[in-house]
């Protein structure tokens, strides 16, 4: 069998939930659709251009490093809910911050019989989410520390939230040799295959100097 469904996708509805809720006619679909990935965005980048970046910042000494998980968009009738899961939220509880992403939203969105309410939640254990590991890859490889090192820096973060296995895959011209290859490395348990399982899972791309670097990490959660 081929390795190539996304872990996601595979466990939608059964242990991953939808991360759009809302209904809509056939021929409206796909604009409810567009307007979710606006929606998303906009959000990702407002994140980008208020969060202020210094060379000698590091994620885990950092909570200002803001990652976002994901994104839940709940549309009623004349509401759209939206719900940002994020790592450290310290650049959106500034004043003012919620209010400048809502003007920011309605005129991407330009839904006037809609009312945008946005809400904040933080993640609890942040170093169980792939995209905060990824991001910390990211930051690490931009730096140019060594990818063996950065992927083993990740996986040691992750000792201090309850989780059962981590694969990290690194593809690319890495080290800046002129002939692409992958790297991986894996520490305990990583069912694919079990649909059961909860499997949390990223792809990231890294733009550096010497070329894109690709990341994917697949985290196992637990087993229901």
């Amino acid at each position: 069998m081929g390795q190539k469904i996304n872990p996601l996708g595979f466990r939608l509805g059964t242990t991953q939930n939808h991360h759009s809720f809302w209904f809509a006619q056939p021929k409206n679909y796909s604009e409810g659709l567009q307007e979710d990935k606006k929606i998303r965005n906009c959000i990702k980048n407002y994140i980008q251009k208020n969060r202020k970046k210094s060379s000698n910042r590091k994620i885990e000494s950092d909570p200002n490093s803001e990652v976002i998980t994901h994104i839940e968009i709940q549309k009623e009738i004349d509401t759209i809910h939206v719900i940002i899961h994020i790592g450290f939220p310290n650049l959106l509880k500034k004043k003012g911050a919620i209010e400048e992403l809502e003007k920011d939203l309605q005129k991407e969105v330009n839904s006037v019989n809609h009312r945008l309410n946005i809400a904040i939640e933080k993640v609890k254990e942040p170093y169980r989410q792939p995209n905060i590991l990824a991001e910390y890859i990211a930051f690490q490889l931009k730096n140019r520390v060594s990818f063996r090192k950065a992927m083993k820096k990740a996986i040691e973060l992750t000792k201090k939230a309850d989780i059962k296995g981590i694969k990290i895959k690194i593809a690319g011209r890495l080290g800046g040799k002129e002939i692409a290859r992958a790297e991986c490395i894996k520490k305990g348990r990583l069912p694919l295959q079990t649909i059961r399982a909860k499997i949390d899972y990223c792809c990231y791309p890294i733009r550096t100097i010497y070329g894109v670097l690709g990341v994917k990490i697949w985290i196992f959660v637990e087993e229901e």
